[in-house]
């Protein structure tokens, strides 16, 4: 028993990266206090909150964090084995609840890697799925998502959201 836990303690040893070997990124304080209901809080980090895509401090300060947190994963013997199990696991095809709108049938569907899920539409339950909106299509990167879909009650007409240009993107950008 004894040697079964060397073992495993010489394993743990050598497959992981000592934390010393991290050379953390400095995060500057400011001194923000807040107060509320009359007591005052310090919130040294406030400037963190400011939306990174309009802070160049912020952008900055999380490019230094991506930084040291991909070399030290990057690092890892096990990385690429892991990934590639996860992705394994993940990869298979994923349906959503079927619902039905006027005649119509509706269902999202992913094939198992894909970003978004997509929404098919059936003329019958027999019929052939066809394409209704694919969210995939609408960036480079495939990350802007579908944010809602809304059908009237016969099923003629559709209304569906994605998030602002000016936060992730949205159809054609």
């Amino acid at each position: 028993m004894r040697r079964l836990f060397l073992l495993a303690g010489l394993l743990t040893m050598t497959t992981t990266l000592p934390a010393a070997d991290i050379d953390y990124v400095k995060t500057r304080r400011t001194d923000h206090v807040d107060t509320h209901h009359g007591t005052k809080v310090p919130d040294p980090y406030r400037w963190l909150e400011d939306d990174v895509r309009k802070s160049k401090d912020v952008a900055g300060w999380v490019e230094a964090q991506n930084q040291v947190t991909f070399g030290y994963l990057e690092k890892l013997p096990q990385r690429e084995t892991v990934r590639k199990r996860i992705e394994e696991l993940w990869n298979y095809e994923k349906f959503g609840t079927p619902f039905k709108r006027g005649g119509r049938y509706y269902f999202y569907k992913n094939n198992g890697l894909q970003n978004q899920s997509v929404l098919h539409r059936l003329d019958s339950l027999d019929g052939k799925p066809e394409v209704l909106i694919d969210p995939n299509t609408w960036s480079k990167d495939g990350t802007v998502a579908l944010a809602g879909t809304s059908f009237s009650d016969d099923g003629r007409h559709m209304a569906y959201g994605w998030p602002r240009p000016d936060q992730t993107g949205g159809p054609g950008t």
